[in-house]
């Protein structure tokens, strides 16, 4: 006997958990697509040369790669991003700027704890084709749009720019070739502290004894309103073009905010924000929330020459994408408001065997008006068929005997508040319509 089981990281979805799924990628599709932006879908499987030296050495361990039948390197699809890029490299022709969004599942050999899996959904917008800072922003008004009608209240998207953190490496004088791991080490300030991230530095010799308190000082602040951090961050990047560029770039996101009426309380502006990614170029955000300790429930930010690598004409880009793991895991503990679970709207109950032809009559009226029908098959004790609609979350139940068959009429029965009427069957659907969209 085989014994079931699973990979580690990986998951079943029952229906109620699949539905619920559903309902949120519902919530963040009809906000997309009320920005202008558009469905793409790519393959599962890329050529592992796609997705290689595109995600930096932590990355790169977790991609899941192996050899086809072929011969070939291939490896499962480990974000949303590159494909992107590759698709924008072999069709030249879409036009842009182009806004688009994709959500589907991706791959990372992970080590598998709350909210993190070695399989997950991913749900990325991009906007290809445009360098305007606006377009980071409207990221980030989408990002808000998106949590707050899926009920979040307690959430903060942390909001910096690569050049602003180029600049200050610049000005303390660490060499190019050592800003991407002064990047990396900034990035793990989450998880090893100001200290750590000191003694990392220090190591390498990228900061003076005589730095320590300053700088430690520095990735501790946590104060201040977004125009005093974006004051403190001016003066850190004073005289540095490249670190200036980016104070005004994130000026311009601010007044995109302010624009749109985003409350301050739910975005910062973060000079310790770095994104582990080696392939950004300017803006960066990643959305918390603070409770449970989950880690970011969405990042990303703007990638101008990534497109480049895949073809001889590059493109600006910037893009952000949403965990659906996690925040559905956050979702499942915090939310309250959580979607209606139920996708099956009417159940017809079977009174006698005789009377399935006329059941399926009524279903087929039912679905022709968009009502989600089922038909219950057996004639077994009506009890149990209400306790079957009830386990199942269906709202609606239609009872036929023998008296309403013979007077055209059904009865109605409303599951959550146990009441129910008897009407013409030329009732029926404007009936149950109206008890809907209540």
């Amino acid at each position: 006997m085989i014994t079931p089981q699973i990979p580690k990281g990986f998951r079943d979805f029952l229906p109620l958990k699949m539905i619920f799924r559903q309902k949120v990628i519902e919530v963040m599709t009809t906000v997309f697509e009320t920005f202008g932006f558009e469905p793409v879908d790519t393959p599962c499987i890329e050529y592992a040369e796609t997705l290689e030296g595109k995600y930096g050495e932590e990355g790169e361990r977790l991609i899941y790669k192996f050899q086809d039948r072929g011969g070939r390197m291939v490896a499962l699809r480990y974000d949303l991003t590159i494909p992107l890029c590759r698709i924008m490299s072999m069709y030249p022709e879409i036009v842009k700027p182009f806004k688009c969004y994709h959500i589907a599942p991706v791959w990372r050999a992970d080590k598998p704890q709350k909210g993190r899996f070695r399989e997950f959904y991913q749900c990325d917008i991009d906007i290809i084709g445009t360098d305007s800072v606006y377009a980071d922003g409207e990221l980030l008004i989408i990002t808000y749009s998106v949590l707050k009608n899926l009920g979040f209240k307690n959430f903060l998207m942390r909001i910096n720019n690569r050049k602003v953190l180029n600049g200050f490496a610049l000005k303390e004088g660490i060499d190019k070739k050592d800003v991407l791991f002064f990047l990396r080490s900034v990035d793990k300030l989450d998880k090893i502290g100001p200290e750590g991230v000191w003694q990392e530095l220090s190591k390498k010799g990228l900061f003076g004894k005589d730095s320590e308190t300053r700088f430690i000082d520095l990735m501790s602040s946590d104060a201040g309103s977004n125009a005093d951090r974006l004051g403190e961050m001016d003066k850190l990047v004073e005289g540095v073009p490249v670190g200036e560029e980016g104070i005004k770039e994130l000026k311009i996101i601010n007044e995109t905010l302010t624009a749109h009426g985003v409350p301050e309380k739910y975005y910062q502006f973060d000079f310790t924000l770095a994104r582990g990614l080696d392939y950004y170029t300017g803006p960066i955000f990643e959305t918390v929330v603070k409770e449970p300790k989950i880690g970011s429930i969405t990042g990303g930010g703007r990638y101008d020459n990534l497109i480049g690598l895949f073809s001889k004409k590059s493109f600006p880009a910037t893009g952000t994408s949403f965990g659906l793991e996690r925040i559905v895991t956050v979702m499942e503990e915090l939310v309250s408001d959580k979607p209606n679970v139920a996708k099956t709207q009417v159940l017809i109950t079977l009174f006698e065997t005789g009377l399935m032809s006329m059941n399926l009559k009524l279903a087929k009226t039912l679905r022709e008006a968009g009502i989600k029908t089922e038909v219950y098959f057996s004639p077994d004790k009506l009890k149990k068929q209400l306790t079957y609609a009830a386990n199942r979350g269906i709202p609606f139940v239609i009872i036929l005997g023998p008296d309403e068959s013979n007077e055209g009429k059904v009865t109605l029965k409303n599951m959550d508040i146990g009441k129910q009427v008897t009407i013409p069957q030329s009732d029926m659907v404007r009936k149950i319509q109206e008890n809907l969209s209540r």
